[in-house]
């Protein structure tokens, strides 16, 4: 009788609750790795690695901060040296046209890296004072291109503190000379990326654990910052679904676009960037300290 009560007063399926129904959701796979796939070490005979980036064939560039170069891995899995004498390049995108836009900080200026290796400064101040040290960059559709500025006292500087007030980050339009800040409320703001839709930007701030998302209007400028996710990270990609990959110690995070995090690839080294290369932009490739790994995905870059 006691089951009989207790049946008319809840309904059947409610007792019928199956073990998958009970997973709680951070038991739950992402899918976004292929199946069976683990990372995959390339290289570790690096100083440090940084600034993945990804040209139209799927080939992937990156460089070694401390020696001032910067390396190619293809499509068929051939690691090369494109470039020596870098100007210490960090944070690396291509243009629509080809060129590797870098953050090279050993004068604290961004340059333009034609394909055949010519260099041209595109900018290197603002309001005639030295940037802290450009680090990571994205560029937008009409060619603008935002880029962090923290400070990072390097071993091959002669200055000791820096020329500007504030950590920022800046947005450099297309055609013109100088940047201008879209943000400084930082503490050390670092990796940074765009969306898909040239709609949102993302920006982590490392030195206060935090990955802020905001609004792109018109001109470059920056609205409706709120916070994403409680961790700061290095270097940042997203993927076709809308997930943010942010780096840091252990490996690579992976958050959706609600900003819950869905999934951790362990690599064991810190990880300090990360990228979406491959003739199908399916294969992740993170930097991790003297050594760089790939990942298959069931995802793809954007």
């Amino acid at each position: 009788m006691r089951y009989l009560i207790l049946t008319m007063l809840f309904p059947l399926s409610i007792w019928n609750l199956s073990a998958s129904n009970l997973k709680k959701p951070q038991d739950e796979k992402s899918g976004i790795i292929a199946e069976n796939a683990k990372p995959v070490l390339i290289s570790d005979q690096f100083k440090f690695t940084e600034g993945p980036a990804v040209d139209k064939n799927g080939d992937v560039f990156f460089t070694d901060i401390v020696e001032g170069k910067i390396w190619k891995y293809s499509t068929e899995g051939e690691l090369s040296l494109f470039m020596d004498k870098t100007g210490h390049s960090d944070g690396m995108y291509f243009d629509k046209k080809g060129n590797l836009i870098t953050a090279a900080d050993e004068k604290n200026e961004i340059w333009q890296i034609s394909p055949d290796k010519k260099v041209k400064v595109l900018l290197d101040n603002f309001e005639g004072k030295k940037f802290n040290g450009p680090n990571d960059l994205w560029i937008d559709a009409k060619g603008g291109i935002f880029f962090t500025d923290p400070y990072y006292q390097r071993p091959y500087w002669e200055r000791k503190k820096p020329d500007l007030s504030n950590q920022s980050v800046y947005y450099f339009p297309k055609g013109s000379k100088t940047a201008f800040v879209v943000d400084s409320n930082f503490v050390r703001p670092n990796g940074i990326i765009g969306s898909a839709d040239g709609k949102n930007l993302f920006v982590a701030d490392i030195g206060d654990k935090k990955t802020y998302k905001y609004d792109i209007g018109k001109k470059g400028k920056l609205y409706n910052r709120r916070l994403f996710t409680d961790m700061g990270s290095d270097g940042m990609t997203l993927d076709n679904r809308g997930n943010l990959y942010l780096t840091g110690r252990g490996g690579v995070t992976v958050f959706n676009p609600e900003g819950k995090k869905i999934e951790h690839i362990a690599i064991p080294a810190s990880t300090a960037n990360v990228c979406f290369g491959g003739k199908n932009r399916d294969i992740l490739f993170i930097t991790a300290s003297k050594a760089v790994y790939t990942l298959k995905m069931n995802v793809r870059g954007i």
